[in-house]
């Protein structure tokens, strides 16, 4: 299972609520560019308009940019491949709660693209503070069991 790309900022400025796997709608030109790792989902958020959902602001740069179409829009709102029962329960939570859903990761499980996204809440600053201090003990746990051995 290839990880082609992640949001790591997500995990930094949000709590993880509920995790969802969701298959992804993509040109062709776009899977390609997406296995070689071209895929960027900083800034990315899922939006839920008509009993659909959308990946919006997801960057992903054509395969071959002198091959690609002209009017073609690496920016572009991608449907997102859920059940109606997923759909129903993430569009009533981020009213309702003030929620965000927010993309994780890609990757493949087979010859499928898949999607992961969370249900997420702000993290306050002092949240973010705690997360920081909690990375940087871990670090120097880890480094001093390394110098010691």
């Amino acid at each position: 299972m290839a990880n082609y790309a992640e949001n790591r900022k997500a995990r930094f400025n949000y709590e993880i609520l509920e995790k969802y796997e969701t298959g992804i709608e993509l040109l062709g030109t776009e899977v390609k560019s997406a296995r070689e790792g071209k895929m960027s989902l900083e800034g990315a958020f899922v939006i839920i308009r008509g009993g659909e959902a959308f990946l919006v602001n997801a960057n992903i740069p054509p395969y071959q940019p002198k091959n690609a179409e002209k009017d073609y829009d690496p920016l572009r709102n991608r449907r997102i491949l859920l059940t109606r029962k997923e759909i129903s329960e993430l569009a009533g939570s981020e009213k309702n709660k003030s929620l965000t859903i927010v993309p994780l990761s890609v990757y493949n499980k087979g010859r499928k693209i898949k999607l992961e996204i969370a249900l997420v809440k702000g993290k306050k600053k002092f949240d973010k503070r705690e997360s920081i201090k909690k990375r940087d003990t871990d670090r120097e746990i880890r480094r001093s069991l390394k110098t010691g051995n």
